[in-house]
């Protein structure tokens, strides 16, 4: 049976980003596509016309626009049209083209014919409905940071992927030769889309494991600890779980955080020291940043 979408799209200041993505997820809408104008960003979604009403989505905006107020942030402006069955799972797939990350890798749309005179390590990736394609700048920050993990250590080495989206870092590390990763999502779609991008980079199920958990459910049933531990995601929830997060370290673990903005990287900065923690390497992109850590060393 066709089914008719909304089409929503809303300009938005590059801080509001996280808090709309966060909305658009737990109101029902199947992913994000996001676009830089100038000094502001377009993002935009879909959601099936059965499942919500336009006065519903009016509602919703009505959301952003308290959000905005909150953080002294202009108002985004948001719309939303309704367009074809056939159209939008392909619609925004034309925006997205290969994308050359860090020294080593090559992110590449599943859907497109792989170039032969390529030298970098292709990913191949199919985000789906979740969050993950690699254009956004922490997905970027955490994989230059990957790189940098990896190049001088890969022997008997364990990952941990926290919030793992579509498996692109996950991926990632498999490919530059780590010998065990684990990756973790508490939604469930997520961890579907990270299988089939798994199953897409041929990479074996002994070196990636792919599960839907939590870190308070993981801190309770995996034994061991990790080598190096990759956290991208809200700060919020990051500073909320460090604690948690900090058990699943081995004392020379090193540990990549991302999907922090640069006004909230005081308070990251506060939680990991609290816990032994220090930063050894530091990046920004736009308006988002990016730390390695490792455990301060005891005299």
């Amino acid at each position: 049976m066709s089914t008719s979408w909304w089409e929503i799209t809303i300009l938005c200041h590059p801080n509001l980003e996280d808090l709309i993505c966060w909305r658009l997820d737990q109101f029902g809408c199947l992913g994000t596509s996001r676009e830089v104008r100038g000094k502001f960003y377009t993002i935009q979604t879909y959601i099936p016309k059965l499942k919500y009403q336009s006065l519903e989505i009016s509602t919703l905006f009505f959301w952003f626009h308290q959000d905005a107020l909150n953080l002294c942030l202009p108002k985004p402006l948001a719309s939303w049209k309704l367009i074809n069955d056939e159209d939008w799972n392909n619609r925004w797939k034309k925006y997205w083209q290969p994308t050359e990350i860090g020294q080593h890798f090559l992110v590449y749309p599943a859907w497109l014919t792989i170039s032969k005179n390529t030298k970098k390590i292709v990913l191949r990736l199919d985000p789906g409905t979740v969050f993950g394609t690699g254009t956004h700048p922490t997905t970027q920050l955490s994989l230059n940071f990957l790189e940098m993990c990896l190049v001088n250590q890969l022997k008997n080495i364990s990952i941990l992927d926290i919030g793992t989206g579509s498996g692109i870092l996950a991926i990632a590390a498999a490919l530059l030769g780590a010998n065990k990763v684990h990756a973790i999502d508490v939604d469930y779609l997520a961890v579907d889309v990270a299988l089939n991008n798994q199953c897409l980079n041929k990479i074996n199920p002994n070196v990636l494991t792919i599960y839907q958990q939590s870190i308070d459910q993981l801190s309770k049933s995996m034994p061991n600890k990790f080598d190096g531990i990759i956290c991208n995601i809200l700060a919020e929830t990051m500073i909320h779980k460090f604690p948690k997060l900090s058990k699943l370290a081995k004392p020379n673990t090193w540990m990549i955080l991302s999907g922090i903005l640069l006004d909230q990287s005081e308070n990251v900065i506060n939680i990991l020291e609290k816990y032994g923690w220090t930063v050894t390497n530091y990046s920004q992109k736009e308006q988002w940043c990016a730390y390695r850590i490792c455990k301060v060393k005891k005299i």
